[in-house]
């Protein structure tokens, strides 16, 4: 059976707000058990996840659920045991997701233990396969590709015309300049 504390700490309840803030700017969430990484590691995966514009945040679990709770998220609280550090990407989930999986290759001692995308929460298998779909940018890149396709055939097809035309005006000219 659990304690609860009879008076409220301000010191415990602005790290819940803080944690609840940070929360609440960003959609999606991945959750990892980052026991064993040296200062070192950690600082170097901070700094490739600033690039993606994540932050990789380590938190008490309690805090961490009680403002996930607050903010009406779905329950990630089997996420939230052992030491636990999260990810928040406030933009491309997906890019994020390559990044720690592929700092993982590096640094095994880091587990993702799942994510919360939008909504839905993911098992770390799930995430895996997550991380390994093409990201947004990658996405749109294929559909412009499909889209501009049509338009680019049609002027390669154009422009050959003219080319043969004068391909064969060029080579009746060298004929007619050998004889």
């Amino acid at each position: 059976m659990a304690i609860v504390a009879k008076k409220e700490q301000p010191v415990k309840t602005a790290a819940i707000n803080e944690l609840k803030e940070a929360f609440g700017s960003a959609p999606d969430f991945i959750f990892a058990d980052y026991r064993g990484l040296t200062v070192e590691q950690i600082t170097n995966l901070r700094k490739r996840l600033m690039d993606k514009e994540a932050i990789f945040k380590v938190v008490k679990n309690n805090f961490a659920r009680i403002a996930f709770e607050r903010l009406s998220a779905p329950d990630v609280s089997s996420y939230l045991t052992g030491p636990t550090a999260v990810t928040i990407a406030p933009r491309d989930s997906n890019e994020v997701a390559k990044a720690l999986f592929d700092f993982t290759k590096e640094a095994s001692q880091l587990k993702i233990k799942g994510g919360l995308i939008g909504n839905s929460v993911y098992t770390s298998q799930e995430m895996d396969a997550f991380a390994r779909l093409p990201g947004k940018l990658q996405l749109i890149a294929m559909l412009m590709s499909c889209m501009n396709g049509p338009t680019r055939n049609l002027a390669v097809a154009l422009n050959d015309v003219n080319a043969r035309l004068v391909r064969t005006i060029k080579a009746i000219g060298d004929k007619k300049a050998e004889a």
